[in-house]
């Protein structure tokens, strides 16, 4: 807030006032306030009735301060009522959700990225660089999955910690198979998979915590291209580990999962923060001490009584 102060200082006595009175000095100190680049500006104008005053007489001083500046109005957060009281979004949550859809967007990015290696023509100058490569946004895109489990807000820690544990046995997985077999072939581990359907096995864990990731948002918020992906991931895993699928329904399903994946991760980024994270009274009655949460459930029960 840039603020400006005056003081005026000005005799008075009972001594002979000349006419030829000069304006009074002022003198003006400025400080730069560099942490938010404002400057403020302080003023202290010295103003006198004459030029000369009696030596036995006291000045007296009138001092004069005024300030004027912009006032910036804080709002305090929103306040919303959970089962178990009233909670509000701070900083740490914000920070949380917005990499959870970072996570996300990584993940979705990095799948398109790997996929579209299916669709380009072999003549392309990118394709023969991208299957060569088609193993990092791979890795980066397990990479932005496994963020995102770790920051998803599910009520139930058993559900959170199985996907967790998806993911894990489906990156343990694809580094075995990277090593012990893609690797003595001569081949990426992301077309191992492709020519060898058994090597579904290793990958699918992954894949699994990401359709178990789409369908909790599908069914919290109703998203239709979530409920889409949740049928179609398994549908293409199982179609090529099983041989029962036509290459071109595989493609086809493949281009199907690369738009709603993306359509997906880009909505996230429209819903408000508060629904990423869901009832927050929930997940603070989940970390007190047994006998903080019967104190707890029985003062929720007295108000309830009272009230009706």
């Amino acid at each position: 807030m840039a603020v400006m102060a005056m003081v005026t200082v000005s005799s008075s006595s009972s001594a002979t006032i000349f006419s030829d009175s000069k304006p009074p000095p002022s003198f003006t100190y400025r400080k730069l306030a560099s942490s938010h680049h404002r400057n403020h500006h302080f003023t202290f104008p010295i103003s006198s009735s004459s030029t000369q005053i009696h030596p036995h007489r006291r000045p007296s001083f009138h001092v004069t301060c005024q300030a004027a500046g912009n006032d910036t109005v804080f709002e305090p957060p929103k306040v919303y009522q959970g089962v178990y009281g009233p909670w509000s979004v701070d900083s740490s949550d914000i920070r949380e959700v917005v990499l959870y859809r970072s996570g996300l967007v990584t993940a979705a990015t990095s799948f398109v990225l790997a996929s579209s290696a299916a669709f380009l023509p072999d003549d392309f100058m990118l394709t023969g660089f991208l299957k060569q490569n088609i193993d990092i946004p791979y890795a980066i895109g397990a990479a932005g999955l496994g963020l995102s489990l770790v920051l998803i807000h599910i009520y139930v820690t058993e559900i959170k910690r199985t996907l967790q544990a998806l993911w894990l046995l489906g990156v343990v997985g694809s580094i075995a198979a990277k090593i012990c077999l893609a690797q003595p072939a001569d081949e990426s581990l992301v077309q191992y998979v492709v020519d060898n359907p058994a090597a579904v096995w290793f990958v699918g864990p992954l894949f699994a915590a990401l359709t178990g990731l789409v369908f909790k948002e599908g069914l919290c918020y109703g998203k239709l291209e979530a409920g889409i992906l949740t049928f179609i991931i398994p549908s293409v895993l199982l179609g090529h580990l099983s041989g029962l699928m036509d290459d071109g329904v595989k493609v086809s399903l493949l281009g199907v999962w690369m738009a709603l994946f993306v359509l997906f991760a880009a909505r996230k980024f429209t819903q408000p923060i508060k629904d990423d994270i869901g009832d927050k009274s929930v997940f603070t009655f989940k970390a007190l001490p047994e006998e903080e949460k019967t104190a707890l459930i029985q003062k929720l029960e007295q108000q309830r009584l009272s009230e009706s």
